[in-house]
């Protein structure tokens, strides 16, 4: 189809943000983005996650996803609006899918 773009995973350039937790770029529009987020069993985000200027949207692909309050297994949706925040882990290991409509 004309227009469409596509990305793969696998293919997508890594960037480690902190031990054990992996960011793979999907897309890029004017101001949206899209990521796959890939955290290794016991990884733990390093300071405060704070969503801005937009909010952040997570699915759950795989594992267990903690956002430092609660859990949310594979499957699970999570909005997160503008302004809010939160300390990212995973004792189990978990891969997200996430997409910033706001940048």
């Amino acid at each position: 189809m004309e227009n469409y773009e596509w990305a793969s995973v696998d293919d997508a350039p890594v960037r480690e943000l902190f031990p054990g937790i992996r960011l793979r770029p999907l897309w890029s529009g004017a101001v949206a983005k899209a990521f796959v987020l890939q955290m290794e069993p016991g990884s733990t985000w390093e300071g405060i996650d704070v969503h801005d200027p937009g909010p952040e949207e997570v699915f759950v692909v795989d594992g267990v996803f903690n956002d430092g309050e609660r859990d949310y297994p594979a499957g699970s949706f999570i909005h997160a609006p503008a302004g809010s925040s939160h300390i990212p882990q995973s004792a189990a290991g978990c891969t997200l899918f996430l997409f910033y409509p706001e940048g």
